[in-house]
C-alpha cells in the first residue's frame, strides 16, 4: 500500500475524517467528529515526509505479537504511547496490503469503540 491508498481506506470508514492539527506534514485520521461533540479520536497518523510509514492504534497484547512476528515492518509507535501504538512500514517485504487494511480496521474499531455512546450514536459509528 502507499500513502494515498492508506488515506482512501481510512476515509472510507464511517464517520472518519482527515485533518492536519499539528503541522502541515502530519495527516491525522479521526473517528467520531461531530458538530455537537467536537473532534473525534485519532486512529491513524501519516507523515507526508515519511509516506512509507503509518501509526496505528493497537491492542497492547496484539501490538507485541505483531512486532515479534514482523520485526522489519512493525515497531513501537514513534512519538506515541509505545504500548498502544504501532509504527508500520508500508513497504516491508512481509506485510500484504490486506494485512495493513486489517490493522487499520482494528485501529478504527478500537478507537471508535472507546467513544462515549452518545458520540458513537451521533456519528453513526
Amino acid at each position: 500500500m502507499n500513502i494515498e491508498e492508506v488515506r482512501e481506506y481510512c476515509l472510507a470508514h464511517t464517520a472518519a475524517s482527515e485533518a492536519f492539527p499539528f503541522d502541515q506534514d502530519t495527516m491525522v485520521f479521526r473517528v467520531g467528529d461531530t458538530e455537537a461533540y467536537g473532534a473525534g479520536k485519532i486512529f491513524a497518523l501519516c507523515s507526508l515526509e515519511r509516506p512509507d510509514y503509518v501509526l496505528l492504534k493497537c491492542d497492547p497484547e496484539r501490538a507485541v505479537e505483531l512486532r515479534d512476528r514482523y520485526p522489519e515492518e512493525i515497531e513501537p509507535g514513534w512519538h506515541m504511547n509505545k504500548r498502544h501504538w504501532n509504527g508500520v512500514f508500508l513497504t516491508g517485504p512481509h506485510l500484504t496490503d490486506a494485512q495493513v487494511r486489517e490493522m487499520i480496521d482494528h485501529s478504527y474499531e478500537l478507537v471508535g469503540g472507546s467513544l462515549p455512546r452518545r458520540v458513537r450514536e451521533a456519528a453513526g459509528v
